[in-house]
């Protein structure tokens, strides 16, 4: 059954109750990683595993995502004109118990690659709050398989 989350902004990343936030540097450019973030969302599947599904609706403004296991998300584009931020709302999703979720991209030049940090900010019921913050070592694991496959896929 799909959820329809409270509207929350950039700012919930600040101030969720639980919040991930894993970083890791790869060889690609800055550049280069915003526009497989930003403009190549149906290639999120080639290198984050979890991914099923990814395409863009409403010219690129929002996304769909289906993840393995049967979650599901509409989200809209909260930041993606800047280099160095993508980040999005998820608006819909099949997850029991999410009332609020941002995911935040922030890419920093490290030498002559980048340095990504993402940020899974919710907010939910208390018991999903719980089950969040017990998959961290999971989401974090995702996180640096996927951020690994990026960027093999980015750097011949």
């Amino acid at each position: 059954m799909a959820h329809l989350l409270r509207e929350v902004g950039l700012d919930f990343v600040g101030t969720a109750p639980v919040r991930h936030v894993f970083a890791r540097e790869i060889t690609a450019p800055p550049e280069t990683v915003h526009r497989a973030l930003a403009d190549d969302v149906s290639g999120w599947t080639e290198w984050f595993s979890a991914v099923t599904l990814a395409r863009p609706l409403d010219d690129g403004a929002r996304r769909e995502i289906r993840l393995k296991g049967g979650t599901r998300f509409e989200e809209t584009i909260l930041a993606a004109k800047s280099p160095e931020l993508y980040a999005y709302r998820i608006d819909i999703t099949n997850t029991p118990g999410a009332r609020a979720m941002v995911e935040e991209w922030r890419l920093a030049p490290a030498g002559t690659g980048t340095r990504v940090q993402w940020t899974f900010a919710v907010d939910g019921t208390a018991p999903f709050r719980f089950a969040f913050g017990l998959a961290r070592p999971g989401v974090g694991r995702a996180f640096r398989d996927a951020v690994t496959a990026l960027d093999k896929r980015l750097t011949p």
